[in-house]
């Protein structure tokens, strides 16, 4: 056995690729670094700061996964792979996984859209696909919602744009729509009155549109009455609770009085 042609061809083989896999790994950790860099400040930057958040947060999310793939290209042609070859088998793996994946090219566009047409944005509070709550995430294939009881939901951006998706904080005003019973031995226009007046004294129901209170219903056990006010979105809440407490109180001071279920049996002796 020649030893020395031996130890020749592994000295070769440790100078020429043992080289490329050190500096192709140094170039991976460095890549990786600047990567992470770079994400950091697209979220940090205040020149972007003027963007959506919720476009922000897709430039991200795209700008790391284009990083990633240029990475990949680099360290390949550091090892010695060509640069026109690895793009090739890139290429024909990216058809395959996209026909294996295409819920999630279904939800890449769907990102796209949302991000275009912007039917919401990160901080409203949404309802769709059966959820609702505040967006806080709106990535390339998913969007994130925050539920009141403070439960994460990550929904699928396809599903999203194939939905109806209601955004209650869109506009700046909301109008507050309740129901109040009483019997049928109240007079009408005293119990409207008394609506009304719980309605106009809250500070934060607007005066115009002014507040609306009518009867709406006459129910088998009741009188129904329709409150409509309106009011800034962000007191939505506090006026709804508000004036459920405000008129059962103003009923019970003014004898009014609020019915229960009642059924009439008549018997007939024939």
């Amino acid at each position: 056995m020649n030893w020395e042609k031996i130890l020749d061809f592994i000295w070769t083989l440790a100078t020429t690729w043992g080289i490329k896999l050190l500096a192709a790994l140094i170039v991976l950790l460095i890549g990786v670094k600047i990567i992470g860099s770079v994400c950091k400040w697209l979220r940090r930057s205040t020149k972007l700061s003027k963007l959506d958040d919720g476009l922000r947060s897709f430039l991200g999310s795209f700008a790391k996964i284009g990083l990633y793939a240029l990475l990949i290209i680099t360290v390949a042609s550091i090892i010695g792979i060509p640069a026109t070859s690895f793009i090739t088998i890139l290429a024909s793996c990216g058809v395959a996984i996209g026909l294996a994946l295409q819920g999630s090219l279904s939800n890449f566009a769907g990102g796209l859209m949302i991000l275009f047409f912007k039917p919401f944005r990160v901080g409203d509070y949404i309802e769709a696909g059966g959820e609702s709550g505040t967006v806080t995430d709106i990535s390339v294939v998913y969007t994130v919602l925050l539920t009141p009881d403070n439960k994460r939901i990550t929904m699928p951006n396809g599903n999203l744009t194939n939905s109806v998706i209601k955004n209650y904080s869109a506009e700046a005003l909301r109008r507050v729509d309740l129901t109040f019973g009483a019997e049928y031995g109240s007079d009408v226009e005293k119990v409207k009155a008394v609506i009304a007046r719980v309605a106009e004294s809250h500070e934060l129901v607007l005066k115009d549109p002014a507040p609306f209170v009518r009867l709406t219903e006459c129910a088998d056990s009741s009188l129904n009455y329709v409150v409509r006010v309106w009011c800034k979105n962000a007191d939505y809440w506090t006026v709804s609770f508000d004036l459920k407490e405000g008129v059962k109180k103003a009923f019970d001071e003014n004898g009014i009085g609020i019915p229960f279920p009642q059924m009439d049996v008549h018997i007939s002796n024939s």
